[in-house]
């Protein structure tokens, strides 16, 4: 009962978009930082795992948001799509990937905005809506988080008004495509995933504002993802 007065406390008071990013991104950085100092299978490992789950959730949140209030959609997808190809090398460089199977999950972004522009278009057939989310979740395959994201980005925007349709939409998704599939191939080891879940109460705390903003403020966030593997890449080469 105590808990349930907080967070009601905790809603009138509310969580602002840049408070939202900077969970996002420490959880980001304690997820991939960390690689550097646990090993695979280790209950260290576990709890990072299990904390760094915040982090897209609420990044594909703020996307549907930022999607929502933008003016020039055009450039904000172009935008993403520079930082996209920013990311790629300092990504499969770090994760120690193929450079023509896999990038990062600023391509994911990419495309889950994308599905979200094409679905908010009257103008578009639902058939033919159905069919650009499909291509959009198809061309995310190679991508950190994949149509997982995709569909995340997606739903957070076609039900944004409505908070419960918002998080169960969000957590069928989860379950289905990033859950189940975990449990089925790692067992117990992939029980760290059940940690998107944990998002659900931060998100019913975001009051809808953006914080201060700023320039830098705004381009912030975009340069914090391959500065930060840059970063991981430089301490790994130099100390590991």
């Amino acid at each position: 009962m105590k808990a349930i007065k907080t967070l009601v406390h905790l809603k009138e008071v509310g969580l602002n978009a840049n408070l939202l990013k900077i969970l996002a991104v420490t959880a980001m950085l304690v997820d991939h930082g960390f690689r550097l100092f646990t090993e695979e299978g280790t209950q260290e490992r576990w709890w990072v795992h299990l904390f760094g789950r915040l982090a897209m959730p609420i990044i594909c949140y703020l996307v549907a948001e930022s999607h929502h209030y933008t003016t020039n959609k055009k450039r904000y997808m172009w935008r993403i799509f520079l930082f996209a190809i920013i990311s790629h090398i300092p990504y499969v460089a770090y994760f120690n990937l193929s450079y023509f199977r896999a990038t990062s999950v600023m391509w994911t972004i990419l495309l889950g905005v994308i599905g979200l522009e094409i679905v908010k278009n009257e103008k578009v057939h639902t058939i033919y809506k159905i069919l650009g989310i499909a291509l959009c979740c198809l061309l995310a395959v190679p991508a950190n988080w994949h149509y997982v994201g995709v569909l995340w980005i997606v739903s957070f925007g076609i039900f944004r008004d409505n908070f419960s349709k918002k998080v169960i939409a969000f957590a069928i998704i989860g379950i289905l495509l990033y859950i189940y599939p975990g449990l089925q191939d790692l067992g117990m080891q992939a029980t760290y995933r059940f940690g998107q879940l944990l998002v659900i109460p931060i998100l019913y705390l975001y009051n809808g504002q953006p914080g201060k903003r700023n320039k830098f403020s705004r381009w912030a966030f975009y340069w914090f993802y391959p500065m930060h593997l840059v970063l991981l890449l430089g301490i790994r080469y130099f100390f590991f």
